[in-house]
């Protein structure tokens, strides 16, 4: 390993700006362990399950019905 390094003709990463963001989102304990279950049967994180369902929404342009009750 070098002491030091030269970035000076370093580069932006390109795909910097497709990386996934962290966010804290609460969730209900019916939901999450929905999508837990989910999850171990398909073999993938439950986060990435989460994700791949909400792009789904926004490729779709689904948008959730809500009714309030009075």
């Amino acid at each position: 390993m070098r002491k030091e390094y030269d970035f000076s003709k370093g580069k932006k990463n390109p795909y910097a700006k497709k990386l996934k963001k962290q966010v804290t989102i609460r969730l209900d304990e019916v939901t999450l362990h929905y999508f837990k279950d989910l999850a171990q049967e398909s073999g993938m994180t439950y986060q990435s399950l989460i994700n791949l369902f909400l792009q789904d929404c926004v490729k779709n342009e689904r948008k959730p019905k809500v009714t309030w009750k009075k």
